[in-house]
């Protein structure tokens, strides 16, 4: 089974290093949008206006299949 792996960036870069087994991109896909709803929840008032959080999921060549990109701006 192919390991895919959820790298983060928000506050800091968190490299995923050791990854999940699934079943295909689109399994991958679900995982990161679930994942992403979870953590999203726990930053807790911690985005602010200027910062960005960013999921970048990748596969085992750590090419980048899918980055789901969260900006927090102040309308101008």
């Amino acid at each position: 089974m192919p390991r895919y792996y959820f790298h983060i960036k928000h506050e800091d870069t968190e490299i995923d290093q050791f990854g999940e087994e699934l079943p295909d991109k689109h399994a991958a896909w679900n995982e990161a949008t679930v994942t992403a709803g979870q953590i999203l929840q726990s930053i807790d008032g911690k985005l602010a206006p200027g910062r960005d959080w960013r999921m970048e999921v990748m596969d085992e060549l750590q090419n980048t299949l899918f980055v789901l990109h969260i900006r927090a701006a102040k309308p101008v």
